[in-house]
């Protein structure tokens, strides 16, 4: 004979626990790919940060003379010249602006040296040294980082 307190769970409630537990596991599955998601494109800001960092580095650490000359691989031989005629990155021909450009795993690096007077990087006291890197944040989107110096040319000597 059985009493009322041994009768175990029905097939509905069975039924019914195991749906609840079903949209639990697919609630928590999106949530880990939401998650991941945002690691990943956080990597990609990371990423984007240290290269502006390290192009910024390379320009403020070679010397004026080679200011617009840049050597991406590290071989001794610069693969670019700094351009201030229009094209490519380069926005505006003769705005005293020289521009340069590169990407790599998505991620699109410009920058840009502007000397603090018109004429030639040789004759400036000083230049400004820009990196803008623009990189994927997800869904489509974009987003930049910008940094920035100034750097003064050591061989100046004229009067301002």
């Amino acid at each position: 004979m059985t009493g009322l307190n041994d009768r175990g769970f029905s097939l509905i409630e069975v039924m019914l626990a195991m749906v609840i537990l079903a949209f639990a596991v697919v609630g928590v599955m999106g949530m880990h790919q939401w998650g991941e998601q945002g690691m990943q494109y956080g990597a990609n800001g990371t990423r984007a940060l240290a290269m502006a960092e390290s192009r910024l580095e390379a320009k403020r650490t070679m010397p004026w003379e080679a200011l617009l000359q840049d050597d991406l691989d590290a071989d001794g031989v610069a693969e670019i010249t700094m351009q201030d005629d229009g094209e490519g990155a380069d926005e505006q021909a003769g705005d005293g602006i020289y521009t340069a450009s590169s990407e790599a795993h998505d991620i699109r690096l410009v920058w840009t040296v502007q000397p603090d007077r018109p004429g030639t990087l040789r004759d400036a006291g000083s230049a400004v040294l820009l990196v803008h890197a623009n990189f994927p944040a997800g869904q489509g989107r974009r987003r930049n980082i910008s940094l920035g110096t100034m750097r003064a040319n050591p061989n100046y000597a004229g009067l301002r």
